[in-house]
């Protein structure tokens, strides 16, 4: 056992999202949820929490953004620098873990919680959602200089997952490829983008994304 969670958050429309359109960033803590696979990004279920809310349907949810996870210790370094309370769910998270480093994982890891098993598929992408939601001057670059930007996970097997519950790593690919290094390839490092293309299992759409930057900066000067 690695740490435990210490809330399970779910969200419920709130105005904020791009376009007008209500989002679910705004997560509150409940006693249990149950999580499953929600299919693809578009035409799927959206969220892998059921009765998660979920606005933007294009650039969030589906199977590779089922379930977002943040370390109880991150949001309290946040909380020491901003000056004000962060409470479990800020972050929009769906899972807040406590004694368990979120950003230490390894993509491709696998975690048993409650009754589920995830598995971390890469970093949380800043948005103007999130920075709405925080009201932070500059929050999306002071998040992305950071780096520790919590994990997204894929549902392998659905369940319940509740606070208490322990998180257990029982698997590790072996390529030591870490959510913030990963984070970093989508921020434009070029020899990062090299190892999470030949190293990491990736969506269609995310190997579509690295692969493109990698040719742009390749044909730079």
């Amino acid at each position: 056992m690695s740490g435990r969670v210490q809330s399970v958050n779910i969200g419920l429309p709130v105005p904020g999202g791009p376009k007008g359109l209500p989002s679910g960033i705004a997560k509150l803590p409940a006693p249990v949820i149950e999580v499953r696979a929600p299919g693809p990004k578009l035409g799927g279920l959206g969220s892998g929490v059921v009765g998660d809310f979920l606005g933007d349907r294009r650039h969030h949810g589906g199977d590779q953004q089922a379930v977002y996870a943040v370390a109880r210790e991150e949001l309290d370094w946040w909380a020491g620098h901003l000056g004000r309370e962060l409470p479990d769910g800020m972050f929009g998270e769906n899972l807040t873990t406590s004694g368990h480093d979120v950003d230490a994982s390894i993509v491709g890891e696998v975690w048993n919680v409650g009754t589920a098993v995830l598995k971390v598929t890469g970093p949380r992408v800043p948005c103007v959602t999130f920075a709405s939601r925080m009201r932070e001057k500059g929050w999306v670059k002071r998040f992305a200089k950071r780096g520790r930007t919590g994990a997204y996970l894929a549902v392998i097997e659905g369940g319940e997952i509740r606070s208490g519950d322990a998180v257990t790593v029982s698997y590790v690919p072996d390529h030591a490829l870490t959510v913030p290094d990963v984070f970093r390839a989508w921020q434009g490092d070029t020899e990062l983008i090299r190892r999470v293309l030949a190293l990491v299992e990736l969506d269609d759409a995310d190997r579509t994304f690295f692969t493109r930057r990698l040719r742009a900066a390749e044909r730079s000067p």
